[in-house]
């Protein structure tokens, strides 16, 4: 026996009416429901604030619409698909419009950004977060704020220490600025190119002291490679 699913997949390009299917569907649940609050057990997520602020919008005018008794493209749809009468939708429309503009914090359409930020502030003692923690959308400042923590560990973290160190001393011998905050705020950059994803999951296994190996063997094949020149001349 095959079972049945509510799950449903609506695949359309740009222009081609996403909007106004879903906030159709929206309404059928909020018209099909005797429940005037039903609003408050239905979340809609979108990517950007603009298709939510238009979602939001085309509910409401809809809503408004049909409260004034009053017809338009939308409605003949949903009689038809909800299986409702125009009498049922203007009635239950005047009521759930009511409810939502004095209940309007549960009237969830939002984005996920939104949604998973209200999420983790809800849980955040749970997730062992800050109560008053800020989302940043700077990345590199995030990522500036990141390094300078790094760099504040230097006498604390010996392994470290070490490795920070013994950088500098080799830009010396380089010729070039013993400070490294600059080289290593460019080089985290890295982190936010997605395609490098995979390899920096692949490094966190990997310690500091298989790096100082990897660096000690790369360095001794460089001069190797040096001399071969030299003696090649």
């Amino acid at each position: 026996m095959q079972q049945s699913t509510s799950f449903q997949v609506y695949n359309a390009s740009a222009g081609s009416g996403k909007t106004f299917t879903l906030v159709k569907e929206y309404l059928k649940i909020l018209l099909s429901s005797s429940n005037t609050y039903k609003f408050q057990q239905i979340l809609a997520v979108t990517f950007t604030n603009k298709a939510a602020a238009e979602m939001k919008e085309r509910v409401i005018e809809n809503l408004h619409t049909f409260s004034n008794k009053q017809k338009n493209d939308m409605l003949p749809v949903i009689c038809d698909e909800a299986n409702l009468t125009e009498e049922i939708i203007f009635k239950r429309s005047h009521f759930i419009l009511n409810a939502i503009l004095q209940n309007y914090s549960a009237f969830s359409i939002t984005t996920i950004d939104s949604f998973t930020h209200k999420l983790i502030r809800t849980f955040a003692y749970d997730l062992q977060l800050p109560i008053n923690f800020e989302v940043e959308m700077d990345a590199v400042s995030l990522l500036n704020e990141a390094v300078d923590v790094v760099i504040s560990k230097i006498g604390e973290h010996k392994e470290l220490t070490n490795l920070l160190v013994s950088y500098s001393i080799q830009k010396l011998d380089d010729d070039k600025s013993w400070d490294i905050s600059k080289e290593l705020k460019d080089f985290a950059k890295i982190v936010l190119n997605e395609t490098n994803a995979t390899y920096l999951k692949d490094l966190q296994n990997v310690s500091i002291n298989e790096f100082k190996t990897l660096k000690e063997k790369l360095q001794k094949e460089n001069k190797e490679i040096e001399n071969l020149f030299k003696n090649w001349k």
